[in-house]
């Protein structure tokens, strides 16, 4: 897996999410690469393409969690909140817009904002597997 580059950090990041209701479909396969090109290449997208998920790896219990606190932070102030699988020394991270069964542009404006706050980290210790 490549690391985090100045490449990855792109106008989807600086984006915010708007309210999904429902009522629209998720992204075609065409639309999902086109904001994949625009995500760190470690995020993964489920053989179904209805998520996009990274299990992000740390040194510690605390790393950990200070990651976890600022997802939740951002994921408050975009209304949009993936689903976090969090142990010791990793936190599994899926986006996925349950409204509508899917994909959409605000999973991959959430992942680019992720990757903002795991880049700092990767650059310090850069403990990823």
């Amino acid at each position: 897996m490549s690391a985090i580059t100045s490449n990855t950090t792109c106008a989807i990041g600086d984006k915010h999410c708007l309210p999904c209701e429902g009522g629209v479909p998720p992204l075609d396969s065409q639309a999902i690469q086109q904001f994949r090109q625009q995500i760190a290449s470690y995020w993964q997208l489920s053989a179904n393409q209805q998520e996009l998920f990274y299990d992000f790896r740390f040194k510690n219990y605390y790393h950990t969690m200070a990651f976890v606190n600022a997802i939740a932070w951002m994921a408050n102030l975009e209304n949009h909140h993936p689903d976090l699988e969090v142990g010791y020394n990793h936190c599994l991270v899926r986006y996925t817009t349950h409204a509508i069964g899917g994909l959409s542009e605000n999973d991959f404006i959430c992942a680019a904002k992720v990757d903002a706050i795991f880049q700092p980290y990767t650059e310090k210790f850069h403990d990823r597997k």
